[in-house]
């Protein structure tokens, strides 16, 4: 990678949010607003249907456009800070991609299965009834073998992470799991007519990464031309920073709005769905961050690689599930406790990534 992204990274990344004291504060609170978040949204869907409503109706292939859009508020700031010239030196380092691929697919769709069925089919086996933890367990397959599409961009920024080499990571799993996703799937399930919603998965990437790339190279282009590096850097990137955080909290707003009688109405089992999905969560996060220590990778290169294992595509998940188990499945239920315990926990995980980054 060239020295000068090295240096427009650095400034852009790290010196930016230090001297911006309002995104300080919005980041060293973000798991308070997550909650309040999460709560207002559920509150939302409980006392105001209407509003879930309307906004259901603005959906193609089960991708919601409103999220879309506030996902794009999320993912810009980190596109439009990417030199491109520096993709082609990052896809010559590949032991990046080399965790994340092994650890996306070949490690972590199993030890999802392990910690789902250990947990809802023995441990809790006097919980739940027998059948509904097969669904259960069906719908943390699903998350497992969908590593994340776009909220990666998130945690990647705010672990200081380089964006050119996490655009490559994310778009090369995308790749894999237009090919793979399904026969995995099955495989795990043991099902045979497994429909896979392809819209969705494809819909998802050019949503989730075209556009936001293409807006992103666009203006960055346009604005250091007309504009200058330093205007650039010092101005409008110091402005865009809380684009990232905010459009993460109304999307919250707007995921569990959605579920909010999902959520209520089924306490406890989100409790012990929680339980497995937390833990493969961590157990993930260490054998790819762990890897990378081990391996001497950059740690901008190695937060992302972690979080990407970490994470899930939930909306695929969610939309598979509703597909072939139905919308009242516990499969379903599955995937949005996916959605509920991914954010709070992928903090704590930045939290981890950040405090340990001296390591590196």
């Amino acid at each position: 990678m060239s020295n000068n992204f090295k240096k427009e990274n650095s400034k852009t990344e790290i010196e930016v949010k230090n001297e911006d004291n309002s995104l300080s504060i919005f980041e060293k609170y973000l798991s308070v607003w997550v909650g309040l978040c999460i709560v207002i949204g559920v509150a939302i869907g409980r006392l105001w249907p209407a509003f879930p409503n309307t906004l259901s109706k603005f959906e193609y292939a089960q991708v919601s456009i409103p999220v879309a859009i506030l996902i794009w508020f999320m993912i810009y700031p980190m596109m439009v800070q990417i030199d491109f010239s520096s993709i082609f030196e990052a896809g010559k380092k590949p032991k990046g991609l080399t965790v994340t691929l092994v650890s996306n697919w070949l490690i972590k769709p199993f030890t999802m299965y392990f910690f789902a069925w250990l947990f809802l089919q023995v441990i809790f086996k006097n919980l739940i009834p027998a059948g509904l933890a097969q669904e259960y367990v069906a719908g943390a397959i699903l998350l497992g073998a969908a590593p994340c599409t776009a909220m990666v961009f998130v945690w990647s920024y705010l672990t200081d992470g380089d964006p050119a080499y996490t655009l490559i990571q994310v778009s090369v799993n995308d790749l894999v799991l237009i090919f793979a996703y399904a026969p995995l799937v099955m495989f795990l399930l043991g099902l045979n007519n497994l429909t896979v919603p392809w819209d969705t998965i494809l819909l998802s990437v050019i949503l989730y990464i075209v556009i936001p790339l293409t807006a992103g190279y666009l203006s960055r282009k346009y604005l250091l031309r007309h504009k200058g590096k330093e205007w650039f850097e010092g101005v409008f990137l110091k402005n865009l920073s809380e684009l990232t955080v905010i459009g993460l909290l109304l999307t919250l707003i707007i995921l569990f709005s959605f579920q909010g009688d999902v959520i209520l109405n089924n306490p406890f089992h989100i409790l012990l769905i929680a339980v497995p999905l937390t833990i493969q969560t961590f157990f993930i996060f260490a054998i790819a961050y762990g890897w990378s220590k081990l391996w001497s990778i950059n740690h901008s290169v190695a937060a992302p690689a972690g979080m990407i294992g970490a994470s899930n595509f939930f909306e695929l998940a969610v939309a598979t599930a509703i597909s072939v188990f139905g919308l009242q499945s516990g499969a379903a239920l599955a995937t949005v406790v996916g959605v509920l315990v991914e954010v709070p926990v992928m903090l704590a995980l930045v939290k981890i990534a950040n405090k340990t980054r001296k390591y590196f």
